[in-house]
């Protein structure tokens, strides 16, 4: 059944695009084969939005297919080629942009103001940036390292993609799959996740309509147990690139490990957010309750743990209580609302279940509750605050992935930073402080992909995105992320054009 829901054309005027099904391969749109559909619902009023036929294996085999019978010609295009066809594809997506904010707030129950303001922005300002990073894949200069022979670095792609995507940023995701992959001249497969896959076949929809040629592009979707596991053991995938949780990217690896090929790995996060006592209190409470709430706190970036110095925690705990204790839940579409709901009721009951776990051992100073009235039927909760739990406690090991914030305190300086790197993730983590060596000190030693100082969760295009430790390894993003989507090949030339080599006597002959 292929159903186009009930979602008004105003809440999703993309509606049309999607009239073929979910599956685009080759420059089109087709129905998936596995025998089973799968709904998208709308979170924030549990309204179907489409329901669309699933991924198989057959689908995924088509798919890669199309991908391999695209790379020679796409592969063989001048840097400066593919650049002209992402600045065009850039372009693409900024006359649509309307159209991608209110597909993704629909599919994810993301506030309309954070699509429009952030998720499509920087989806444009990717594909902006990775248009001019075409033109750059630059290799070490040419040389006589040996002083017989000119050796030089080629960077080349290295064939089909598989990757896969996770349903909290659906767009932002797909580009950061997409456009480093086929910027450095490899074809791609996308499986985004089931729940919500509008934005990415929009994504590809608007690159074909850019002219990237059929078969660069393609997306899957399926559920990640058949189509998933598939496309990463596919024969003919050179590369897999995953983000989603710890516990699935291991499953990824043991796949991707049989057939030997490339991975990269964008894993969970358990972000601490670390106020000295010298500290901006306003600011830290204002940064605590934005960079712990974006995405309804759905974000593997998201401030989740608070030490803070003793002389500013109560403070802290008080004036960040009274900040989230102002965050308006409601409608996405609405222009008063700043949360939205979880991605699914699934997902809200396990946020609720580490919160009423944690009454046994810690305060729950605000939240900590699903709204009643008119928001009841969507999967929404209330912006959640715990204090005095303990460093082992569940709460502040593992990844809620919710509106909740934990607050801790500590004393000495050197006991804030290694409370900060006492969980097993390491991806991205802020410091607050007036003191530049302070600063400068938890920059070196705080254990993240990317630590901010005196703010926290902005990203820009330019610079890499990728993790430590539990939280995976390899570069979203900037200049970087070609490392992750190319082959460096030396080259060496002989320069003597002798026969008999000295070096030839170290394995036959004498001098």
């Amino acid at each position: 059944m292929h159903n186009p829901g009930t979602a008004t054309p105003d809440r999703f005027p993309a509606k049309e695009r999607f009239a073929g099904g979910a599956q685009y391969i080759a420059g089109r749109l087709t129905r998936g084969t596995s025998g089973r559909t799968h709904a998208v619902v709308d979170p924030a009023s549990s309204e179907e939005v489409l329901t669309y036929e699933l991924a198989g294996t057959a689908d995924v085999d088509r798919a890669v297919a199309a991908a391999r019978a695209a790379f020679p010609g796409w592969a063989g295009t001048t840097p400066g080629e593919r650049s002209d066809a992402l600045h065009r594809f850039a372009a693409v997506l900024a006359d649509r942009a309307e159209d991608f904010a209110r597909a993704e707030s629909l599919q994810c129950g993301k506030p309309l103001k954070l699509t429009r303001e952030f998720d499509v922005p920087g989806t444009i300002d990717n594909a902006a940036f990775f248009a001019g990073a075409a033109r750059h894949l630059q290799g070490q200069s040419a040389g006589e390292y040996s002083g017989d022979h000119t050796s030089y670095v080629r960077r080349e792609p290295i064939g089909v993609v598989g990757s896969i995507a996770p349903w909290n940023y659906p767009l932002q995701m797909a580009a950061w799959k997409i456009l480093p992959a086929v910027a450095a001249g490899n074809t791609i497969v996308l499986k985004p996740a089931e729940l919500t896959p509008l934005t990415s076949l929009l994504f590809a929809q608007a690159a074909t309509d850019a002219g990237i040629p059929d078969g660069v592009i393609n997306i899957v979707t399926g559920t990640g147990r058949e189509a998933g596991e598939h496309l990463v053991g596919h024969p003919d995938v050179a590369m897999t690139s995953f983000t989603g949780s710890t516990a699935v990217g291991k499953r990824v690896a043991e796949v991707a490990t049989a057939t030997v090929k490339r991975l990269h790995l964008e894993l969970g996060g358990k972000a601490p957010f670390v106020v000295f006592d010298d500290a901006d209190l306003e600011a830290a409470a204002h940064g605590a309750v934005a960079g712990s709430l974006i995405n309804t706190g759905q974000d593997c970036t998201a401030a989740t743990r608070a030490y803070v110095q003793r002389p500013l925690y109560e403070a802290f705990v008080e004036r960040t209580a009274a900040l989230m204790e102002t965050v308006r839940l409601g409608d996405p579409f609405a222009a008063g609302t700043d949360l939205g709901p979880l991605i699914s009721h699934v997902q809200r009951d396990r946020v609720a279940g580490f919160v009423d776990r944690a009454r046994a051992y810690a305060r729950v100073v605000t939240g900590g509750e699903a709204p009643g009235g008119e928001l009841a039927e969507g999967a929404y909760y209330r912006p959640t605050l715990i204090a005095d739990a303990a460093q082992d406690s569940e709460v502040v090991q593992s990844e809620i992935f919710g509106p909740v914030l934990v607050v801790l305190p500590f004393d000495t300086d050197d006991e804030g930073l290694a409370l900060a790197n006492d969980t097993p993730y390491g991806l991205a983590a802020s410091a607050w402080s007036r003191d530049v060596y302070r600063a400068n000190r938890a920059t070196r030693e705080i254990k993240a992909g990317c630590v901010w100082i005196n703010d926290h969760i902005p990203i820009i295009s330019e610079m890499p995105h990728g993790g430590y430790k539990s939280s995976g390894y390899g570069k979203d993003m900037s200049a970087y992320s070609f490392e992750e989507y190319t082959q460096i090949k030396h080259v060496m030339f002989d320069n003597t054009a002798v026969a008999a080599k000295d070096w030839h006597r170290t394995v036959f002959g004498d001098r």
